[in-house]
């Protein structure tokens, strides 16, 4: 252990210690981003920056688990993503399916898909029904993996299974109208049932949420780290409770 990192690990402990845990988020949402830029500030490549950032979630979690945190959300891959140059996006889908087989063999964690299955390959669908089915009796942290996911894409997945469900019970357009409201498109959503997320964190320097979790980060608090995902540390995540525990949540009153 270097000097740097003593340093580092006693600022850590000091920040933790004075940490209320009262005053954690019990929901937390992460946009793991940087990868890419992170790798080509080392010299690497693309998929040596993919390949660091899975290796990180592991450690997140464990921050996690050490501060009550009940629900993480890690947005893995966007729609957006499948966009990319099949020579990136193959590696990186393997990138995600073998940390989702990780996280499903820890375990620890409970885990649970969020986005759209029919827009991923068929091996990466496997791959996350089988974790989802692997843990679905472990009594810890639920990990949301956010893949093939994006915050417009749910919402309209959530009306069109609004809509279906209504049109199995024979409800009219009219009738529909008359009673829909927000707990009506809340039920269909990928994550119906859990809380919404207190505290969104996303690193790399970017100040924007770019569809995440539109709906449910409506009284969110958000957290800019400007580090790369693969160089988050512990002493970053403490920071950003730190920082989410000094704030006054009004929700709009």
């Amino acid at each position: 252990m270097n000097l740097r990192d003593l340093v580092y690990g006693l600022y850590a402990r000091r920040v933790e210690g004075r940490l209320d845990h009262a005053q954690v988020p019990k929901h937390i949402g992460v946009i793991l981003d940087g990868n890419r830029r992170w790798a080509k500030a080392s010299g690497g490549t693309a998929e040596q920056g993919h390949k660091a950032g899975a290796s990180k979630i592991q450690e997140l979690l464990g921050w996690c688990a050490e501060t009550d945190v009940e629900v993480v959300t890690l947005w893995m891959l966007s729609t957006d993503n499948l966009d990319r140059p099949e020579g990136e996006l193959v590696p990186l889908l393997g990138i995600i399916e073998n940390a989702v087989r990780d996280l499903a063999a820890d375990g620890r964690w409970r885990v649970h898909h969020v986005g759209t299955l029919d827009l991923l390959p068929a091996r990466t669908q496997s791959v996350l029904k089988e974790a989802e089915q692997a843990t679905d009796g472990i009594d810890g942290i639920l990990v949301n993996v956010a893949v093939g996911y994006g915050g417009r894409q749910e919402i309209a997945d959530a009306v069109r299974s609004l809509l279906l469900e209504h049109a199995d019970k024979g409800t009219s357009f009219e009738e529909l109208a008359e009673i829909v409201d927000v707990e009506h498109i809340s039920e269909h959503l990928y994550t119906r049932g859990q809380p919404d997320p207190d505290l969104v964190i996303r690193t790399s320097g970017e100040q924007r949420l770019s569809g995440f979790m539109l709906w449910q980060s409506a009284h969110s608090e958000y957290y800019f780290c400007e580090v790369f995902w693969p160089a988050f540390r512990k002493v970053d995540f403490l920071r950003a409770l730190r920082d989410y525990a000094a704030r006054h949540r009004r929700y709009g009153t």
